[in-house]
């Protein structure tokens, strides 16, 4: 290398130690987001596990962050709790100090959300404002910011199917709810692992990033599944495993007429094809595993491919054990839980196979 080579090369070193330093700081970053959507799934499932979803029967987006703070206040908050049919119907005994504890899992939900919120917004605005994100990541991540802002909206959406006629929620708008939040979770993962190193591993197969797309789909179709499960509290029944009501396929799926309703609103049909799809993600991972571990031994890919047959493994006795103890509260997070870490791996490892966003982009986007 000539000295004339030498200033462009060292040039070109800085602006990569650059890149690597802002990709960390992003990654870092989406990390904190992760953890915070995380919690706010777990919340959530905590809200829907102990009944207390329609506690807060107002959307107030900025006033709402302040709980009551008084006698009178909290009292205020339950008169307007006592005028749907959840209390009704279903809670007419209960007092003021019942009453709060179902409000605050309520309130903790819809704080957290808010919080994601602010942690995602200002460090995107900083790191837009400094330089730190890469031009082809900067809309993406608005888009994400956008989703989450019209998440709260389907949050408020779900609440409200239930405080005129309902004494629960819609499970049609449960499972939209927890979609869209594990939609919001696997675009920031996707992100994220685009920013981090990847090994040069060749895939084990030419259809490999097809398969693992298949299984991340799928189990997001699984988590689906479980919030119809959990919105009809199809999970309180039929309580014994692997049989269902007696039989490796019980009697009375289709009962209801027509018999495509039977996916959505009979109890024992969903958490049927619930237990079915638990079945398929299982095989899938399985197939994946050994596949990977036949064409490709010893590599990245690999290694991969078995740690989430173990994560599907481990959710699917986490599953088990939730349903023979008839759902109480510490296992159904668990399991709620579960399934989000093994959808976010399921993603990390679809992404993988498309490799880290390419380097040339410090030299296009310099100053």
């Amino acid at each position: 290398m000539t000295v004339a080579d030498a200033g462009p090369a060292l040039e070109i070193r800085r602006q990569i130690r650059k890149q690597d330093g802002n990709r960390r700081a992003v990654r870092i970053w989406l990390g904190f987001v992760l953890l915070a959507l995380f919690c706010l799934v777990i919340v959530g499932g905590a809200t829907r596990l102990t009944n207390s979803g329609l506690s807060i029967t107002e959307w107030k987006p900025i006033h709402g962050v302040i709980p009551p703070l008084n006698a009178a206040e909290w009292e205020e908050e339950f008169k307007l709790y006592q005028r749907i049919p959840e209390f009704q119907q279903m809670n007419s005994d209960m007092t003021v100090e019942d009453f709060k504890g179902i409000f605050w899992w309520e309130w903790a939900h819809r704080l957290i959300a808010r919080g994601i919120g602010v942690i995602f917004a200002l460090p995107l605005l900083y790191f837009w404002i400094t330089g730190r994100v890469e031009r082809r990541l900067r809309w993406p991540l608005v888009g994400i910011l956008a989703l989450g802002g019209f998440q709260g909206a389907i949050g408020w959406w779900m609440v409200s199917s239930g405080l005129s006629v309902r004494t629960d929620v819609s499970q049609y708008r449960l499972a939209t709810h927890l979609i869209m939040a594990c939609l919001i979770f696997a675009s920031c993962m996707w992100i994220m692992r685009g920013l981090a190193p990847h090994s040069d591993d060749a895939p084990p197969t030419p259809s490999a990033h097809i398969w693992a797309g298949v299984i991340a789909v799928f189990a997001l179709f699984q988590i689906y599944l479980g919030a119809l499960v959990a919105g009809l509290d199809a999970g309180f029944t039929y309580n014994t495993w692997p049989l269902m009501d007696g039989s490796i396929i019980p009697s009375d799926l289709l009962i209801q007429q027509p018999a495509w309703i039977n996916f959505f609103e009979n109890p024992k049909t969903v958490q049927f094809i619930h237990r079915v799809g638990a079945y398929t993600l299982f095989a899938l991972t399985l197939i994946n595993m050994l596949v990977a571990l036949k064409a490709a031994p010893s590599t990245t890919h690999a290694r991969r491919a078995v740690l989430l047959f173990l994560l599907v493994l481990v959710q699917a006795a986490i599953g088990v054990m939730t349903l023979l103890l008839e759902v109480p509260l510490h296992w159904g997070l668990l399991h709620q839980g579960g399934a989000l870490v093994v959808f976010g791996f399921a993603i990390a490892n679809w992404r993988a196979f498309y490799g880290e966003y390419p380097r040339a982009t410090v030299i296009a986007e310099r100053d």
